[in-house]
């Protein structure tokens, strides 16, 4: 139950900064539609290697928040981009995009935290005596 509360909020926040651009700020988003332009093999691409894709894809680039979320965040960049691009033609997968963006940002982070902060120490059994030993000089 919590993932379609989280996918329902997830299309009402998009839904609603969308109307926002659009009737407040006057901006067009794009009206092609994305299998006209791309196909499911870089569907499948751009979700998993979000960065490798963007680089060497046709996807338009360049600007410093585009650098800057090519270099930390790439998910949340393809997020933007088929929001701004697909979001008159296709709903669906801009919100599937934004789903990818937070489960795979958040994800990512928590494995690496985990993975980086919890070190075991050397474990020392029962009968091991840690010492140091010096030479003796005579």
């Amino acid at each position: 139950m919590k993932t379609v509360i989280k996918i329902l909020l997830i299309f009402i926040a998009v839904s609603l900064a969308s109307t926002l651009l659009i009737n407040h700020f006057n901006i067009r988003f794009g009206t092609v539609d994305y299998w006209n332009i791309h196909g499911f093999w870089f569907l499948v691409f751009i979700s998993f290697f979000p960065r490798l894709t963007l680089f060497f894809s046709s996807v338009p680039f360049g600007g410093l928040f585009w650098w800057l979320g090519f270099i930390f965040t790439p998910r949340l960049l393809v997020a933007v981009l088929a929001t701004v691009a697909y979001w008159n033609t296709n709903k669906f997968l801009v919100i599937a995009s934004w789903l990818i963006a937070i489960g795979g940002e958040s994800s990512e982070k928590y494995y690496i935290h985990r993975g980086t902060f919890k070190r075991k120490a050397p474990v020392i059994g029962k009968n091991v005596i840690d010492a140091e030993y010096y030479e003796v000089k005579k």
